[in-house]
């Protein structure tokens, strides 16, 4: 969970500095967090009530095909379609998933400091 709460934070702090990330970081990004989830379903991860992710997985995949073509035509990440993600990523994943948050990270480290 504080890995989320960093993440969660450290969005906030790059959106206040009104900062704009490069297409190819952005995009980079993108899909390294989509191939993570990709991997995931591949791998078949479970909920932590025990059921299968996939269908969740399914839509986080959808999710961060959309936002990344939303994000690299504006250079930046939506704050609320980030924290909409975490949030409902926090719900039904694992801690021990770590790799699935560390990817949705790199999108957040992906803008300047």
């Amino acid at each position: 969970m504080q890995v989320v709460t960093y993440l969660h934070n450290r969005f906030y702090e790059i959106i206040s500095e009104k900062t704009v990330v490069s297409r190819s970081e952005l995009e980079s990004a993108f899909d390294a967090a989509i191939a993570e989830v990709e991997k995931s379903m591949k791998v078949g991860i479970t909920t932590i009530g025990g059921e299968s992710a996939t269908a969740y997985l399914q839509q986080l995949d959808d999710e961060l095909k959309a936002e990344r073509r939303r994000a690299v035509e504006r250079g930046l990440v939506d704050r609320e379609w980030f924290r909409k993600i975490v949030g409902g990523l926090v719900e039904w994943l694992p801690e021990t998933e770590i790799s699935l948050i560390a990817a949705l990270g790199r999108i957040v480290r992906s803008a300047p400091k």
